[in-house]
């Protein structure tokens, strides 16, 4: 199978734009097999970080520039080449997520560096337009820092990074000679931004970092920076807020994902848990478990948050240890259970997709995706299979 790769280019890292990756045969359904990258479908200089596909057409694709703050759509012309379609659209500071709605008629982005969630309409053809802001977040524990306050670290290259290099130097350093060379090298992480300076002071801004349509019309949406997950529906102005759930302080809501079962499972980046949310009987929502990745470390960070096949298991990505946590879903949705913690053996595990019996995981910092084995039984990944160079991956989506 093919999947498009979203990926960090100028500054942020080496890509050229958005890749083609080949899992497997050509004519195999599964992505068990060899991975190669076929090559770079359009120049995305604005670094694609993110990338949602049309609901209906499988020749429209749409693009997160991040490091551009824009929106821009891309229609297939052939097998491996993509071209725009319209003018990239203004949506805010570092935008590193967008979500396109069932009916197609509108999508939704989200902005990590002024914390915006803004309301494009889509037009017949799916172009973006008539971005609207949505209403500002403010911070329920208080704007004010305090001894409470959980740093959020430096932002490098889409990730909030602590200083990895001086604990690996360390770790190296006790293990001996004959074992230092199992400690990974973290010497070499990109250059950090000036906002790590308002991290650096304790400061909780507004950090939107994902959209998920959930079904009866709601949209959730994550911030990372006031530990808020949002709700809202649509309106002819755009989006109205419905109800905020309000998770613990410094916790870090990154990525949810919808289950069957009717809960929204929420990974948070900063303090590495899955928190599992539902509605009442009256609709309002509320948190009613919480699992946390144990095994990870305090300088850790949690990433991308996805299910497996079958719904049984959730796998959440762990940047640092570069480990993915495995999650058995209990009862009727309403709890997890970590049931292991397995190693993805590549660096910063930005993003990761389950195809059938195998984990994908596009290590942001080797410059590589890598694919894992999933056990039958257990969904426990094995050691890499199979890896190919891949500059700075940020997002893997299968094509249609």
């Amino acid at each position: 199978m093919r999947l498009w790769v979203g990926a960090y280019a100028g500054d942020d890292g080496s890509a050229e734009g958005i890749g083609i990756l080949q899992a497997g045969e050509a004519d195999a359904p599964g992505a068990g097999g060899p991975l190669g990258m076929v090559g770079t479908a359009v120049a995305a200089p604005g670094s694609a970080s993110w990338l949602a596909a049309h609901p209906t057409s499988g020749d429209l694709l749409y693009a997160a520039l991040e490091s551009d703050g824009t929106v821009q759509a891309y229609r297939r012309v052939s097998d491996t080449r993509l071209t725009p379609l319209g003018a990239p659209i203004a949506a805010g500071a570092a935008v590193c997520h967008v979500a396109v709605a069932p009916d197609a008629s509108f999508l939704v982005a989200s902005c990590w560096g002024d914390g915006r969630v803004v309301h494009m309409d889509l037009d017949a053809a799916g172009r973006p337009s008539r971005p609207v802001i949505a209403a500002e977040a403010a911070d329920p524990h208080g704007a004010a820092p305090d001894e409470g306050t959980v740093s959020t670290g430096a932002r490098v290259s889409g990730a909030v990074v602590p200083d990895l290099a001086a604990a690996a130097r360390a770790l190296r350093e006790a293990a001996g000679e004959d074992y230092a060379h199992l400690v990974p090298a973290y010497d070499d992480l990109p250059e950090i931004d000036a906002e790590s300076e308002e991290a650096a002071a304790g400061a909780r801004v507004s950090r939107a970092h994902q959209a998920t349509f959930l079904p009866g019309g709601l949209i959730a949406t994550t911030d990372m920076g006031l530990d808020l997950v949002r709700l809202w529906r649509r309106t002819p102005a755009g989006l109205g807020a419905v109800q905020e759930v309000v998770l613990p302080k410094g916790s870090g809501p990154r990525h949810g994902v919808w289950h069957p079962s009717g809960h929204f499972y929420v990974v948070t980046e900063l303090s590495r848990e899955v928190f599992v949310l539902a509605p009442d009987r009256e609709g309002r929502w509320h948190v009613r478990s919480g699992e946390p990745l144990l095994g990870t470390l305090d300088t850790d960070t949690a990433a991308e948050l996805s299910m497996g096949r079958d719904g049984s298991t959730l796998y959440a990505g762990v940047r640092g240890s570069d480990t993915v946590g495995v999650l058995s879903v209990r009862g009727a949705g309403e709890t997890l259970q970590l049931t292991a913690l397995a190693e993805t053996g590549t660096h910063w595990p930005r993003h990761h997709l389950v195809v059938d019996d195998t984990l994908l995981v596009a290590g942001q910092l080797a410059d590589e995706i890598v694919s894992l084995p999933l056990d039958a039984r257990t969904g426990v990944p094995g050691r890499v299979r199979h890896r190919t160079v891949s500059a700075s991956p940020t997002r893997l989506l299968a094509m249609r």
